[in-house]
């Protein structure tokens, strides 16, 4: 008898929990075969700076994701088969050798992405085979939207008001109970370790906000855990400029840029949630910052490749932007001798994540007061984010850059006001520049202020054991 095989090209969807490409090969096919490829381009590959594509944290993560993944698909009778190259030559060959009927994915919408499903559908047109695009990274669905995706608008707030009343969440897609096994002979493949990419493993640091572990599994117990357990999501909007421990936001941006956790889960959990303990702002507001995440996205698939472009979509760079390596490099490692800014460059170089909020002082930093090029920090944010999520990342830092959605907006950051306000006493300027432990609360965000005698009683000497100031910390007195 034959059978009618169907792969599935596993992307940033790596769950089994409203996985319409799941559902929809199910439906058609008689044996499944999931695939994930580890591109050699991107865990191996450099931006265009020359950072790694992928650092160490995301990279972890992920293996940790597929592991889980793995496991998941074995409790139902599956397998999940992992290959190291270029998807659209693994996963064509495979498709040829298996005489599969259908390779369903997720449909990607930024550049290299679309390239590469773009590469794949072509060879598999060639043989008689089809490539099925499912959609599973974004709250609604296109095709229910008041408007086609080119006539996104401009500003999220307009955007909001189009669709927030109006256009209805479809309800996740169940987990299948059983996938059918593969007759077709595959050898199952390896996940490889962080050596593999020529990095070292590295052991958790007790500062960092969580100790994000990779997988489906984790990603639903962190919802349990924020909206069940602890009820946190009750105090989000009182609670998420907050800079230190698992807490203060919910942490999901690591399951959602992987596809560990589905973002139509978390809505129609946070549903739940509100008809069982109660509707406030604070619930509200978690599923305003989905509604951004799915903004971002359309964005990014309106615009296409002008998000990666230094003039953004108005398509006007600022002439004193310039892409200064030295300086870049000072800021990059945390040593531009303004603490709120190393404090927050130390967090993400050491555990991969940062707060929203310090992601927009340091962003704004960069660009407005060192004129630095702005593709370079968000390549470096791609580089080393555990959350990367290509258009959340490069649209925000656009946005920050003057040269994306409603430029008329100043998005400049006064960074000691921002300090002052959101890291009142230093706590977490000292939980990450220990050097200045001893600095008093009045001087802690300008340790430049500091005389001699000061800085000895501190223990503290500028440009010796913490940098002398890039930029003296009275110009954020001027306004």
């Amino acid at each position: 008898m034959k059978h009618k095989r169907a792969i599935i090209w596993f992307r940033n969807d790596l769950r089994l929990h409203d996985n319409e490409a799941l559902v929809e090969a199910l439906r058609n096919a008689d044996e499944i075969i999931p695939i994930y490829v580890i591109d050699e381009r991107v865990f191996g590959g450099k931006t265009s700076f020359g950072f790694p594509k992928m650092g160490k944290f995301r990279q972890r993560f992920i293996f940790e994701s597929l592991e889980n993944l793995r496991q998941n698909l074995r409790q139902l009778g599956s397998e999940l088969y992992v290959r190291i190259g270029k998807p659209e030559d693994v996963v064509f060959e495979i498709a040829r050798q298996a005489k599969s009927s259908w390779v369903y994915c997720n449909r990607e919408r930024t550049d290299e992405e679309v390239r590469i499903q773009d590469q794949l559908e072509q060879k598999l047109w060639s043989i008689g085979q089809e490539l099925r695009f499912c959609r599973g990274k974004m709250l609604y669905h296109t095709a229910d939207l008041p408007f086609p995706v080119n006539h996104t608008p401009e500003t999220f707030s307009q955007y909001r008001k189009e669709v927030e009343r109006i256009t209805p969440i479809r309800e996740p897609f169940a987990t299948p109970q059983y996938l059918p096994q593969t007759s077709f002979d595959l050898a199952v493949g390896d996940i490889p370790t962080l050596s593999t990419f020529g990095f070292s493993d590295f052991e958790h640091d007790e500062r960092a906000v969580l100790p994000f572990k990779g997988g489906e599994t984790e990603g639903l117990k962190r919802l349990k855990y924020y909206l069940w357990d602890s009820d946190l999501v009750k105090t989000y909007e009182e609670t998420r400029n907050g800079l230190i421990g698992g807490d203060y936001s919910s942490k999901f941006s690591a399951y959602l840029s992987t596809g560990c956790l589905s973002p139509k889960m978390i809505y129609h959990e946070l549903k739940k949630y509100e008809s069982a303990r109660g509707d406030n702002r604070s619930t509200y507001w978690l599923f305003f910052e989905l509604l951004w995440r799915d903004y971002f996205r359309l964005i990014g698939k309106k615009h296409e490749k002008s998000i990666f472009k230094l003039g953004g979509i108005t398509g006007k760079p600022d002439k004193k932007w310039r892409a200064d390596e030295r300086v870049f490099n000072i800021w990059a490692e945390g040593k531009t001798g303004i603490p709120f800014i190393d404090a927050n460059m130390r967090e993400l170089n050491t555990t991969g994540f940062m707060s929203n909020r310090g992601r927009q002082n340091v962003a704004s930093f960069l660009i407005k007061d060192l004129n630095i090029n702005w593709l370079m920090g968000a390549e470096w944010f791609e580089s080393q984010l555990i959350d990367y999520d290509p258009c959340s990342n490069y649209v925000n830092w656009m946005y920050i850059a003057g040269v994306g959605n409603d430029p008329r907006e100043d998005r400049y950051f006064n960074i000691l006001t921002q300090a002052s306000r959101y890291d009142t006493r230093g706590d977490y300027v000292k939980l990450w520049l220990p050097e200045l432990q001893k600095v008093s609360v009045e001087k802690i965000h300008r340790p430049d202020m500091l005389t001699e005698e000061e800085q000895m009683s501190c223990c503290l000497k500028l440009g010796v054991n913490y940098p002398k100031a890039m930029i003296s910390s009275s110009k954020w007195l001027k306004f």
